[in-house]
C-alpha cells in the first residue's frame, strides 16, 4: 500500500453535505492531530474511538477502510 488511509479518504472531500463519507473526509482533514501517515486499521480505529467525533463515526470509518483495503491491498 503506497497511500495512507488519510490520503485515500481525502478523495471523498468536496462531496454533498448529506454524503457521510464526504463529511467524514472533511472532519478528518480539519483534525490536525489525525495520524496522516497511518495505514493500519488498529491504530486508526483506536484514534477514532478515543476522539469520538460525531462527524467521524466508526461505522463510516469501517466502510472507508474496507474500500481502502480493496483498492490498495
Amino acid at each position: 500500500m503506497d497511500r495512507s488511509f488519510y490520503q485515500f479518504v481525502l478523495s471523498f472531500r468536496g462531496g454533498k453535505k448529506d454524503d457521510q463519507k464526504a463529511v467524514f473526509a472533511e472532519a478528518m482533514f480539519n483534525d490536525h492531530a489525525f495520524p496522516k501517515g497511518e495505514k493500519s486499521f488498529d491504530p486508526l480505529s483506536r484514534y477514532l474511538e478515543e476522539k469520538a467525533d460525531p462527524e467521524m463515526p466508526s461505522i463510516i470509518f469501517d466502510e472507508l477502510y474496507a474500500l481502502y483495503e480493496e483498492r490498495y491491498r
